[in-house]
């Protein structure tokens, strides 16, 4: 039985970083994913992520914002790869918004994270969001925060370039395996694969989606699944005012619908589209039942519903649609800690729609807690027990 210091369960956003982390600092590691990483299948696809500093799921989020940026920059270096591009970032909303993001006062708590850790930003009124940025179809009353330094990573991309660190690192990387179990005791941890059998100090439960599956029980019920479709719509005149450098990420808590809007710059041409995305926590799924596709009708309702009335430049013609998954836990926050049942097996599940711009420094603490026994980052508030 090939034995390690550490096995790493899922090769998307955190289990990439993690795998990079702790083979930088000289531990042997094994990474296992049932698809070939960066895929499709799970939460970390799509071409492109929105990052930003201040975090309006809470303030505690931005330290791992703002570390990750950092790291993004070292692994650009290390690898030649583009993965992050800033185009500032514009938050909408109202007295009068009815629709909804992962937690109540969004728009607040992002001013509030900005102000108490010094983020540079702006905020503008309706005139001077019309002023600024025409492409928007901005009602009276509504306020932007505009924070410079966010922008877009890219998913693929930045799992692609961790992985193929952590592999110069000396880590093992197995594609195209699946786990059909694992064991844990106060000596280690065993894992079963449909390929072979793996020993190890730790585990690193990263599975996205899968996590259900994998713990079963009472602690399957507290993550559910969600399908989420990602849209890009076609320019109706020229493409420049829609070209990163001119149009901002953003992220719009709407006036009559009951889910905001997000998309970003035309990142890649004319034919590449503007990225538009909703968000929707009714119906939930599982990584083998979901219903991969989109239709005609689900692109037709995004269009007349989300985007026409807001972002009247844009076509009907949908150049592109793909959906993924959210993993989602009852506060929308983490769950980065022990398993209630074994110190050895950690769960690492920063999903619930907004994980991935924190993925990296959520690698490095992992690695960090599990070579020097506490990360430098608190991740105090993303305990199990609290749910």
């Amino acid at each position: 039985m090939d034995k390690f210091d550490t096995i790493v369960l899922g090769l998307g956003a955190m289990g990439a970083a993690t795998a990079y982390q702790l083979a930088k600092r000289g531990t042997s590691v094994l990474g296992i994913d049932r698809f070939a990483p960066p895929h499709d299948r799970g939460s970390s696809h799509g071409e492109s992520r929105i990052t930003r500093l201040a975090i309006g799921e809470g303030t505690h989020y931005t330290p791992l914002a703002m570390r990750s940026h950092e790291i993004w920059r070292e692994v650009e270096k290390e690898t030649g790869s583009d993965l992050l591009t800033v185009t500032g970032g514009l938050m909408i909303s109202s007295a009068r918004k009815t629709s909804k993001l992962h937690v109540e006062n969004f728009f607040g708590n992002t001013v509030a994270a900005a102000e108490r850790y010094g983020i540079a930003h702006q905020m503008l009124d309706s005139a001077d969001i019309r002023q600024r940025f025409p492409q928007f179809n901005i009602r009276d009353g509504e306020t932007g925060y505009y924070e410079y330094d966010a922008g877009f990573l890219r998913p693929e991309a930045c799992v692609a370039a961790q992985i193929a660190l952590a592999r110069k690192h000396g880590a093992e990387i197995h594609p195209g395996e699946t786990v059909l179990g694992f064991d844990a005791s106060d000596r280690g941890v065993t894992l079963r694969t449909d390929k072979g059998t793996y020993a190890a100090e730790r585990l690193v439960i990263s599975a996205g989606a899968w996590l259900p599956e994998l713990l079963g029980g009472e602690y399957a019920k507290i993550f559910k699944i969600y399908r989420q479709l990602l849209f890009w719509f076609a320019v109706k005149g020229p493409i420049a005012p829609f070209e990163k450098g001119t149009f901002p990420i953003f992220i719009w808590e709407l006036q009559g619908p009951d889910q905001a809007i997000y998309g970003f710059p035309a990142i890649d041409g004319a034919r590449g589209g503007v990225k538009v995305a909703t968000q929707q926590y009714r119906a939930t799924t599982t990584p083998e039942t979901v219903n991969r596709n989109i239709s005609d009708e689900e692109i037709a309702a995004m269009y007349e519903n989300s985007v026409a009335p807001y972002l009247p430049a844009l076509d009907r013609e949908c150049l592109k649609a793909v959906s993924c998954l959210y993993t989602v836990t009852p506060d929308a926050g983490f769950v980065i800690d022990a398993h209630p049942k074994s110190e050895r097996v950690l769960i690492v599940s920063p999903c619930s729609g907004h994980g991935f711009k924190h993925s990296a420094a959520i690698g490095e603490a992992i690695a960090q807690r599990i070579i020097d026994g506490q990360s430098r980052l608190d991740l105090s508030a993303f305990t199990f027990a609290r749910l």
